[in-house]
């Protein structure tokens, strides 16, 4: 096979970050327009994430946020974002390095990109995690670690290595 001298494989990340850091600094500027909303999983472990102790303690290896309804101070970087979310009526305060995403999912567009880890994040722990379906198998399965919303908290009950709860997106919805 030949060499890819050009390194498509880095133009494609860097065009499909540069998507997700726009769309990250609008909803900071101007907030989620209509019925989007985010999913981004990402590992907890990879190098600059900071998460609460009790947070990396429930999800070791990778977790995923939703941002809809209830979030603040979304402030986004060249190279991360920081975002204020409730987890079980917590406040907490995320950091996580784009180069720590797995994957990135708009389920009102459908749009969905799942990222290949850069050296630095696939430095994590990673001979369990579970397999990323590809973008397009929307709908997303929602893990417990979503963010909870107006009408109903998200539950915090699932314990690491547990499948994650698979969640309606209507749950999740202003009514």
């Amino acid at each position: 096979m030949a060499t890819d001298h050009i390194r498509y494989d880095v133009l494609t990340r860097d065009a499909q970050l540069g998507v997700l850091r726009r769309v990250l600094t609008d909803a900071a500027e101007h907030g989620l327009p209509g019925e989007h909303h985010f999913f981004i999983t990402f590992l907890s472990t990879a190098d600059g994430v900071k998460l609460s102790p009790r947070l990396l303690a429930q999800y070791p290896v990778e977790m995923t946020i939703i941002l809809q309804h209830q979030f603040w101070d979304l402030v986004v970087t060249e190279d991360r974002f920081e975002v204020g979310l409730s987890f079980g009526g917590i406040p907490e305060r995320l950091v996580v390095p784009f180069a720590a995403i797995k994957s990135f999912v708009d389920p009102s567009a459908p749009f969905g990109v799942q990222f290949e880890l850069s050296d630095a994040a696939s430095e994590a722990p990673t001979a369990n995690l579970p397999a990323v379906p590809a973008a397009s198998a929307l709908p997303v399965p929602v893990p417990a670690a979503a963010a909870e919303s107006k009408d109903e908290p998200a539950k915090d009950s699932a314990k690491p290595g547990e499948g994650a709860e698979v969640v309606r997106l209507d749950r999740f919805r202003k009514k």
